[in-house]
């Protein structure tokens, strides 16, 4: 069984806290809707896709890291490398499981009797 740190779980809390303080809900939509923007509202849909922004953004850094480093470029380590392998990888696989939960939940809402 694998340890877990307590200042990891801290650190993996504030970079979510800081992703969700980071985006705003559009008022462009609650506007349309007749509600007024409250402070402290988040559009879940809003911070899903900055998510996955952000996945693909490391993706493509990672490419452009990866296609340096075979060309020859100097500046860029295998070391340097690799961490943007991990985390594009990791990136994907927190977006898919987010993704596969929200799946489960329509599914179990769905299935609900009324």
């Amino acid at each position: 069984m694998v340890a877990i740190d307590g200042g990891q779980i801290e650190a993996m809390i504030s970079q979510i806290r800081n992703a969700v303080s980071g985006v705003n809900a559009p008022n462009s939509i609650q506007s349309k809707l007749g509600e007024t923007p409250s402070a402290s509202g988040v559009d879940f849909a809003q911070i899903f896709k900055t998510q996955l922004d952000q996945a693909n953004q490391l993706q493509k850094n990672a490419q452009q890291l990866g296609q340096r480093f075979t060309l020859g470029d100097e500046s860029v380590n295998l070391s340097d490398v690799m961490i943007g392998y991990q985390k594009s990888s990791i990136a994907m696989q927190t977006t898919l499981q987010v993704r596969n939960k929200l799946v489960s939940a329509y599914h179990d809402i769905m299935n609900m009797q009324v």
